[in-house]
């Protein structure tokens, strides 16, 4: 025999009129979640905008001539080159010519300043090694400056991190979805490598 308020709770859900308001405040409780969730979205989207349009990334790249690495007589370079490096006072040499502390031996004829001999007109180069050389050139930083101040959300996580000349140069120059079309195919399969303001033009498909 069942419990007297299980009963009553039985007879009263056979009531039209207690599951017409069990149904109302499951609707109004719907409706409630519903535009509070909707209310956060477009706040959350509101920020996000106003963070995008109203201020502004903070570069942190310096164009400073003299840096500690050049006052301690040290060079970072391009490292990963299997026949040139450039190092960051814009010098590329052969290999073999780099020096222990890292810079590359100025008095080998072969060696070369500020190099865009691979590089062509739009800032795109076909070696690596020339495309950061030829970006190190002290006549290169407005270009940089413009690219950075007109640069993509897209690119801050990239480019945070960069904070002098050299560095802009070595990540500017890499290879990345600037560089190619449909995600598999270079849009200029010789020049590659671009330190210049826009990629490289799109090929016919």
């Amino acid at each position: 025999m069942l419990p007297c308020g299980a009963v009553l709770w039985r007879r009263l859900l056979r009531k039209r009129w207690v599951l017409g308001v069990v149904f109302g405040l499951s609707l109004v409780y719907f409706i409630t979640s519903t535009f509070k969730q909707e209310e956060r979205m477009v706040r959350d989207r509101n920020l996000l905008q106003v963070q995008e349009h109203e201020q502004p990334i903070m570069w942190k790249v310096k164009f400073s001539s003299g840096n500690s690495s050049q006052l301690s007589n040290q060079c970072r370079n391009s490292v990963q080159g299997k026949l040139l490096i450039t190092d960051e006072l814009g010098y590329i040499c052969e290999r073999k010519d780099l020096q222990v502390n890292g810079c590359c031996n100025g008095n080998v004829p072969s060696t070369k300043l500020y190099s865009c001999d691979s590089c062509m007109p739009n800032g795109c180069c076909s070696i690596y090694e020339y495309c950061v050389s030829c970006c190190l050139q002290p006549s290169k930083q407005h270009l940089l400056e413009r690219f950075l101040n007109r640069a993509a959300i897209a690119f801050q996580n990239l480019f945070m991190a960069v904070e002098d000349h050299f560095e802009l140069c070595l990540a500017k120059c890499r290879t990345s979805s600037q560089s190619v079309q449909h995600e598999n195919t270079y849009r200029d399969p010789v020049a590659k490598y671009c330190y210049g303001e826009y990629p490289p033009e799109l090929l016919p498909v």
